[in-house]
């Protein structure tokens, strides 16, 4: 079983590649290319967008959300084109996206920003903190 894993794996990480050259390849229809260009960088993001530290929903992404991005990009892509990706893929490391981890870290910030606004702005930060610190 711990076989399998492994081949599945390698199999989920070959795939992940793939899609980030399909989310360049001219032949990839357009909303192939959007959702192929979303789920690499997402994967290949060294940021989660839920860190694996809070409970089941850590790894809910890598578990579940992840794997249906990949099934879902690699059904629009036309099969010959995958399977010419697949194979540029085994030969090509693992390519890095700055980009999608700024923006990982970004949506992160926002949140944190408007849960601050949220907790500041309530009443209860009001009574606990006394109305003569709220603008």
């Amino acid at each position: 079983m711990i076989a399998a894993l492994r081949r599945w794996a390698a199999v989920l990480k070959r795939d992940v590649v793939a899609l980030w050259l399909a989310a360049r390849h001219p032949r990839t229809p357009m909303m192939a290319k959007l959702i192929a260009a979303c789920v690499a960088a997402y994967a290949l993001s060294p940021i989660d967008l839920i860190p694996d530290f809070i409970p089941v929903l850590g790894y809910l992404d890598d578990l579940v959300l992840l794997p249906l991005g990949i099934w879902l990009a690699v059904r629009l892509i036309p099969p010959d084109l995958m399977q010419e990706l697949r194979k540029r893929a085994a030969t090509q490391g693992r390519p890095g996206s700055r980009a999608a981890a700024a923006f990982i870290v970004g949506v992160w910030l926002l949140a944190l920003a408007l849960a601050g606004g949220l907790v500041w702005r309530s009443e209860w930060v009001a009574e606990t903190l006394g109305r003569t610190l709220r603008p």
